[in-house]
């Protein structure tokens, strides 16, 4: 009986471990991004409504703005959409979707079951753009200032506590574009 008990012990210990790590860690502290305070790639992608259009970092610059990269695939992404749509209708800066590694019929299909918020829409079909952003997976959400800089990154969906943080973040964005010189 002892024999059996402690690896039992040593186990539930372990896994008693795992579980607090996992729901005491805040996701923000541990994956930090080294792009932040770096200018975002470049890029030449289409526009997922406008296909024969494409769309250029250069074109993004002038004013702050929200990449958000999303897939009809992903079901965090639809967690998320709520908040994506607030953040649509609410902020001044611009919203750019970026929809990653999905087929464009299946990202319009979902745009129309669920709404469209986004300002802009673009097509990362093989990826590399989201490669360039350091992507980890679907939901994730860029700040980017007036110069291209990327200011802040957020991983995961987006919340009530999270959307505050964004939009306190989009505003001092804002009032640092306005006021240069």
């Amino acid at each position: 009986m002892i024999r059996l008990a402690l690896p039992l012990a040593i186990f539930a210990l372990l896994l008693g471990l795992l579980l607090t790590g996992l729901f005491t860690a805040d996701q923000r502290q541990i994956v930090q991004s080294p792009l932040i305070g770096q200018p975002m790639p470049e890029f030449s992608l289409p526009l997922l409504h406008e296909p024969d259009t494409e769309l250029t970092r250069a074109d993004l610059l002038g004013q702050p703005f929200i990449l958000n990269v999303w897939g009809s695939w992903c079901p965090t992404c639809r967690d998320e959409h709520p908040w994506i749509t607030r953040l649509g209708q609410e902020s001044p800066a611009t919203l750019v979707g970026l929809n990653w590694k999905d087929e464009r019929a299946d990202a319009l299909r979902w745009l129309n079951a669920f709404g469209d918020s986004w300002d802009i829409q673009i097509m990362d079909y093989v990826g590399n753009t989201a490669i360039d952003l350091g992507v980890y997976g679907s939901p994730e959400t860029f700040l980017v200032d007036h110069e291209g800089i990327i200011r802040h990154k957020h991983i995961g969906a987006i919340n009530d506590a999270i959307y505050a943080d964004l939009v306190q973040r989009i505003d001092q964005l804002i009032a640092a574009s306005e006021g240069r010189s």
